[in-house]
């Protein structure tokens, strides 16, 4: 049980400026890779080689083989696109989305989100590596964009945890990290519990994007798709003040949006 209380939850002291207390908690992690073998983050048995997973959880994991190009969507066969997206196609080029919101990854997601276990995040990154660089999202990109949160929520949180993924998937693609092209404006309500429709309507204006993206092709990253309202929104922040296209990255994408 020590190197679970160890590793799988990092704490970052809520009374110390954000910036340093991840600082300290990235050096922490660095250190125990050294003296603690890699165990599974999902089910403590011991980890594969270089992996905190198992083999077993590995091979439970729900991988998004087949899915929408344009927003991700798991799709019982290929298909150019869904339904949905073939009716009305959606801003966003290409999504890539390499696991489906399901099984492990919906107890995994949450634990790095909301309950500062950024291990998990390093894992989750390093899971899908292999995917994102096989896809060839990055392609022909200038930069890569986490998605922001609001000062108030960030605060709150200690870390954002689409930054967090985007450091180590950053440095795999070789895509300049860009913290300076889009900002939370406004600080919405929780999207969890709200419909397609509802979240719309609450991420509406929600994003601000800077002059600087004019004419560049980013990657929007976040930690899960839902509906895809957020992302939709930010892009619309990004196109309208000139970016030239963006495609969208996420570790997990969920089964079945609720009225799209």
């Amino acid at each position: 049980m020590l190197t679970e209380d160890i590793t799988l939850s990092i704490d970052i002291d809520r009374n110390r400026h954000p910036v340093s207390a991840l600082a300290e908690a990235h050096r922490r992690h660095r250190w125990l890779q050294h003296v603690l073998p890699p165990h599974c983050l999902h089910c403590q048995a011991p980890g594969l080689p270089g992996l905190d997973l198992c083999a077993t959880c590995w091979d439970e994991l729900p991988w998004n083989d087949t899915a929408c190009p344009r927003c991700g969507l798991p799709l019982p066969h290929p298909a150019p696109a869904c339904g949905a997206c073939l009716k009305r196609a959606p801003k966003i080029t290409r999504t890539l989305a390499p696991l489906r919101y399901a099984d492990s990854v919906t107890q995994l997601l949450p634990r790095f989100k909301f309950h500062q276990q950024l291990a998990i995040g390093r894992m989750l990154a390093k899971l899908v590596e292999h995917a994102v660089l096989a896809d060839g999202i990055a392609d022909g990109m200038d930069a890569l964009i986490p998605m922001p949160l609001h000062r108030k929520r960030l605060a709150q949180r200690g870390y954002n945890q689409a930054l967090e993924l985007a450091r180590p998937l950053g440095k795999s693609l070789q895509l300049p990290l860009r913290l300076d092209l889009l900002h939370r404006a406004r600080d919405t309500a929780p999207q969890t519990g709200l419909d397609a429709r509802a979240r719309r309507r609450n991420l509406r204006g929600a994003f601000v994007a800077s002059p600087s993206v004019k004419g560049m092709h980013v990657v929007l990253l976040d930690d899960v798709i839902t509906t895809g309202a957020s992302l939709r929104e930010a892009s619309q922040a990004l196109l309208r003040s000139g970016a030239a296209e963006v495609r969208a990255l996420a570790i997990a994408r969920a089964d079945t949006p609720k009225h799209r």
